[in-house]
């Protein structure tokens, strides 16, 4: 059975509809009204709250804490400052992704890392010889995440802190309605937003906080459902569904390297050797097999399908996670990639989708075809490559 999080009475209390999903082993509400538009809307017009904290959490302490974080993550820990947050990914020896995540440095010799995956004991077997420490902390911290145009204003009600001098992936340790919490400039939506770290202790009354003071800032708790809408809209990765961990994917074909996930502005080539190095040195020579991409649909063109079969046009209420083909051509001989996540966009009024495909067909503006099925018939319904992320606005950075 599923565990409770820290916030689980103050999230079990709000979420009407009653639908759970496990994530990494607690509850986590999918929706807390019986539909998540609302949630959806409040994400991009207010703030929504999501809890957060099955998230895996490791510190890593000691005199070789850099070396360490150098050894098994792609990017440059030693120009990771205190105060200071990377997002990045970590490999295998092949140089296919193991998971992302990000790596805080909270001192010198200290950081914190958040995985979606079990990293304890990669983290050790890469340890050897180290002279550092390494503890899972998933329980001593609970994690809120507060996203959204109105999550400064709202937070800013709570602390004395400054948070308009708080830098895009900086953090501060602070009080939040008396609470002592870690509070970092980042999240999972694109927009303007927060993340929260908490004792357990303390966590109930932080929600408490944030839920009374955030009606004068438009904000709802918001559950997983309209939380992966807004990552898609965000062009970021979900794994399982965008890419599968090198460390559980069954067949090669699964696997995938930061260059092929669009992530290879992440890879730190000159630095001193990191699990996977050699391999993604050499991909970096040859090239991708295949690039991610960010596709467009023609809703004309998906509506003309639905006609042909006497129906309204019909467009996703939520994100989907399958695999779909990609064809360079109408009639599906030529396949070129896939599909691995899409949306109907509320805001911006249009059906984004994520994908990856042959090198030759990523270029900006390159017409493809996504496969649709409609009653039981698959069609080819053209679609754009188009700049990622497909929802950018200044306030994620400003």
């Amino acid at each position: 059975m599923p565990r409770q999080t820290p916030f689980h009475s103050r999230t079990n209390a709000l979420c009407e509809s009653q639908n759970w999903v496990e994530w990494s082993g607690f509850f986590s509400a999918q929706t807390y009204e019986m539909d998540h538009i609302h949630e959806y809307n409040a994400i991009r017009l207010g703030a929504g709250l999501f809890d957060v904290s099955p998230l895996f959490k490791y510190f890593i302490r000691g005199r070789d804490a850099v070396a360490l974080m150098n050894r098994v993550i792609t990017r440059d820990a030693s120009k990771c400052g205190v105060g200071q947050i990377f997002y990045t990914a970590w490999c295998d020896d092949e140089g296919k992704i193991i998971d992302d995540g990000t790596v805080a440095r909270l001192g010198d010799d200290f950081f914190r890392m958040t995985a979606a995956t079990p990293t304890l004991c990669w983290l050790q077997d890469n340890a050897f010889g180290m002279e550092v420490e390494i503890e899972e902390v998933t329980d001593a911290y609970g994690a809120l995440a507060l996203q959204g145009p109105t999550s400064r204003d709202l937070l800013q009600q709570l602390t004395d802190a400054d948070l308009s001098s708080l830098k895009y992936f900086r953090m501060l340790e602070t009080k939040l309605a008396g609470v002592p919490v870690n509070i970092s400039r980042n999240g999972y939506t694109g927009d303007l937003g927060y993340e929260i770290f908490a004792e357990p202790g303390q966590c109930e009354k932080v929600w408490d906080a944030l839920i009374e003071t955030g009606v004068a800032y438009k904000l709802m708790p918001a559950g997983m459902v309209a939380l992966d809408m807004v990552r898609i809209e965000a062009g970021m990765l979900l794994l399982d569904a965008d890419f599968h961990s090198a460390s559980t994917a069954m067949f090669e074909v699964e696997k995938t390297s930061p260059y092929e996930l669009g992530l290879g502005w992440m890879v730190n080539l000159k630095k001193d050797h990191f699990v996977g190095q050699g391999a993604l040195r050499r991909e970096n020579a040859r090239g991708p097999a295949t690039c991610t991409v960010g596709l467009e649909i023609d809703v004309l063109a998906l509506e003309k399908v639905f006609v042909q079969n006497s129906m309204p046009l019909q467009l996703p209420y939520q994100s989907w996670v399958d695999t779909l083909p990609v064809y360079s051509d109408s009639d599906q001989r030529d396949h070129i990639g896939r599909a691995t996540s899409g949306t109907w966009s509320p805001v911006m009024k249009k059906y984004v989708v994520i994908g990856r495909v042959k090198p030759q067909y990523a270029k900006i503006g390159t017409q493809v075809y996504v496969e649709q099925t409609v009653e039981a018939r698959r069609y080819a319904v053209p679609a754009t490559v188009v700049k990622m992320p497909f929802f950018d606005p200044p306030r994620k950075r400003g």
